[in-house]
């Protein structure tokens, strides 16, 4: 049974909560080393079987020596085609409101210039910090930043110790004392990233599977220390139910209605989190509309997953599949940013958002001719998002039935927008 959710009571996080579903829209982009392989991110160096822990040729039966392998990678990392600036445009561009950069995967590489660890980028022949110019080219854009950090490091010899059997994804030994000094490495490095790289809005913690009572990293003590750092930051310490879980995050999925507490999805625009090479197929930029369309009306905002090559680019579908999406927000992002959900919350081929007194009625099929929208009251005004003349519709028996001019067909999504009489006063 899934525990229930844990409402903040910090009023300074409570109004961060409020502003980060109002966002709506965001991005998560995954880079790192292990894009020179292709493969899933860390979970190579995994040993639980799975599929996607696939270790490439010739390497699937030498754990020891595709370890040693995998963390030569950063000798080669140089990404000439590392351009920051580009993609904050480009995600500002597509309506995007906040960025979740992954500054340290499982595999414990860190993609800024950490002070513990010489595992990191400022020492690869890239030789910069990534995060910091990350951030600081979204910030530029106008996006919030989230702090994507992994809870494991299988890097680090007080995680998986060396010489000792690493079978699985959890720490490969019970030692209290080599714990307390992981413990504090990460608190340490998750303080370097809150002190020095500037404004966060939400700390991402991944590795669900670090937490007590096995892997206990006292996540009381280190967000508490988080927001003396940042005030009202929100932590989202993912798949671990309970106080230090401000939104949860179901991955690569969309629940099936209205949730009662904060939530995103987090979902890839290809087949993994970032560019493993050419050839690879993307989602429409009219399924990503209508997917952040059906969140939205049932309460979550979506975190649209991307990430570049081992040259630091993206490739070009990505950057036409943002300004495709950014051109559809232009018109009818009053339906999307800023809203809540709203009775009948779907129906049929609608789905539902609000804010104040207006209702939008977003219709998921195009072509459509006539519209008929359940309220509980006529209401005072209808318009149609991008549509600048009159428009043909009635109320009946509880419905407005709205006709659609032919002259208009807006691409993957229409947004009606119905002005409701004010509530009475109490």
């Amino acid at each position: 049974m899934t525990s229930p959710y844990v409402w903040p009571t910090d009023q300074v996080v409570l109004a961060k909560l409020d502003w980060w579903r109002d966002q709506k829209f965001g991005v998560i982009i995954h880079w790192g080393p292990y894009s020179r392989l292709g493969v899933v991110e860390s979970w190579t160096l995994c040993q639980e079987g799975e599929d996607f822990m696939a270790r490439p040729e010739p390497w699937q039966g030498d754990p020891d020596g595709y370890r040693e392998f995998y963390e030569k990678l950063p000798e080669g990392f140089d990404a000439p085609a590392f351009e920051p600036e580009r993609w904050a445009e480009a995600c500002a561009a597509a309506g995007m409101r906040y960025v979740v950069f992954t500054t340290k995967h499982h595999d414990g590489f860190a993609m800024y210039d950490t002070r513990l660890s010489d595992y990191k980028s400022t020492t690869t022949p890239l030789g910069r910090d990534v995060a910091a110019e990350v951030f600081d080219a979204f910030r530029a854009h106008g996006l919030g930043v989230g702090v994507y950090f992994s809870k494991a490091d299988w890097h680090h010899p007080d995680y998986w110790t060396p010489g000792l059997p690493t079978p699985d994804r959890h720490a490969n030994h019970a030692d209290p004392g080599r714990w307390r000094r992981f413990t504090d490495f990460t608190h340490g490095q998750i303080e370097e990233l809150l002190t020095g790289y500037g404004p966060v809005d939400v700390l991402w913690l991944d590795a669900g599977w670090v937490k007590p009572p096995r892997e206990d990293l006292d996540l009381p003590r280190l967000a508490a220390r988080a927001r003396e750092l940042q005030p009202g930051l929100l932590v989202v310490d993912r798949e671990v139910h309970g106080p230090q879980e401000d939104y949860r995050t179901p991955e690569q999925t969309v629940p099936v209605e209205l949730q009662p507490f904060p939530w995103e999805s987090c979902i890839t625009l290809g087949p993994s989190w970032y560019t493993a090479g050419p050839g690879e197929t993307y989602k429409t930029a009219g399924e990503i509309v209508r997917l952040l369309c059906r969140i939205v009306a049932r309460g979550g905002n979506l975190l649209l997953g991307l990430g570049p090559d081992h040259t630091g680019a993206l490739p070009d579908t990505i950057y036409e599949r943002l300004a495709e999406i950014g051109a559809w927000l232009g018109t009818h992002g009053e339906a999307i940013y800023g809203t809540r959900p709203c009775e009948p919350y779907e129906t049929d081929d609608l789905v539902f958002t609000r804010r104040a007194d207006t209702i939008y009625a977003i219709g998921l099929r195009v072509d459509l001719d006539e519209v008929r929208v359940p309220l509980p009251q006529p209401p005072q005004a209808v318009r149609l998002l991008g549509h600048d003349g009159p428009l043909d519709w009635q109320t009946d028996d509880g419905e407005v039935i709205v006709r659609l001019p032919g002259s208009h067909r807006a691409r993957h999504a229409f947004a009606l927008s119905l002005t409701m009489p004010p509530a009475p006063n109490p």
